[in-house]
């Protein structure tokens, strides 16, 4: 059998399989959803959109939780999600500060609400113009920190390369979460196992990929023992996400090397946070960006996979919360 005969195969199968189980994944996943028990369903924390054009014309979304007692001075802690995530990611860390600080969330690019970017403008440079931009709009006077989680802290790296004036004056504290500046696709096993099927079966996913998604997702993007409401959650999530989301930014993992700006991520109090259980980036990413960034703290969490800020919400609260007290 020919390459193209084997990958029509492969692609048609997948979409076989993924029409069948349809329906069944989705009664399993609405049983899973009553049982998650949440006192604030996930997906429903939000405050009024804001728009920002991009400088290429695509508009983000972003939102932003005001202070009970607005204080001027105060710092404004940004969030910056992930591939396939959303603002809603936040969820926990969002319900334990809101209100005693002042919160902006911004979807990246093709993310979420926020408008869709080509393949063509789907780099690390376009989204580090993207935070400039909603940092240049939303939060245009006092301390900043600046929370990234994943392709998120990649953002916030590839910020500090081309504006590094912004760190130390600024932009005061920056917390990595389950990040990595580079040598990526040498060492996480999820990366290794994505992309061979992006190229395979990139014609059927939108279809197919919902197929037995949960165990997919459990396996590769939480700890061993992440909470069931922790998997459905992320499972949720990524779902939302189409897949042109997957198809135009994995490129940027092929090569990467964000080290140029981290010296200028070290004019601010940076804490860098990873999981040992973490197979999408593992934990010696955040090892090394912590010897690479100086003066950076490092905390690592046993047998926590690359979701931390679901299977570790209270403990990531917390070191936002150190930040904004060592800043103020």
């Amino acid at each position: 059998m020919s390459r193209t005969a084997k990958i029509a195969t492969t692609a048609g199968a997948f979409v076989a399989a993924g029409a069948v189980a349809t329906l069944f994944n989705g009664r399993q996943r609405r049983q899973r959803q009553r049982r998650r028990g949440e006192d604030v369903a996930f997906g429903s924390v939000h405050s009024d959109r804001q728009r920002i054009t991009a400088s290429d014309g695509v508009v983000l979304n972003a939102e932003i939780d005001e202070m009970e007692e607005v204080d001027p001075a105060a710092p404004t802690v940004v969030f910056v999600h992930g591939w396939l995530e959303s603002i809603d990611v936040w969820h926990y860390q969002r319900l334990a500060l809101r209100g005693s600080v002042r919160m902006v969330f911004v979807d990246l690019r093709s993310h979420g609400r926020s408008g869709r970017s080509s393949r063509a403008t789907s780099s690390f440079a376009h989204l580090a113009d993207d935070l400039r931009d909603v940092l240049g709009q939303l939060v245009p006077d006092g301390p900043i920190v600046l929370v990234g989680h994943s392709m998120g802290g990649m953002t916030i790296m590839q910020l500090a390369s081309t504006e590094p004036d912004l760190f130390g004056d600024r932009v005061r504290g920056v917390v990595l979460i389950g990040t990595s500046a580079g040598r990526l696709m040498r060492s996480s096993p999820g990366l290794r196992h994505l992309i061979p099927l992006l190229r395979i079966a990139a014609p059927a996913l939108d279809w197919g990929r919902a197929f037995n998604s949960y165990s997919v997702v459990r396996r590769w993007g939480l700890g061993p023992h992440a909470q069931e409401r922790h998997v459905d959650m992320t499972n949720e999530m990524i779902l939302k996400a189409p897949t042109h989301v997957l198809m135009d930014f994995y490129p940027n993992f092929m090569s990467l090397d964000l080290t140029a700006g981290l010296d200028a991520l070290g004019r601010a109090r940076t804490v860098v946070v990873g999981g040992t259980a973490d197979m999408m980036t593992p934990v010696k990413h955040s090892r090394r960006l912590a010897d690479l960034i100086p003066d950076a703290k490092l905390v690592v969490l046993d047998d926590v996979g690359h979701m931390v800020m679901f299977e570790e919400h209270q403990r990531v609260t917390e070191i936002i919360q150190d930040i904004l007290g060592a800043i103020t």
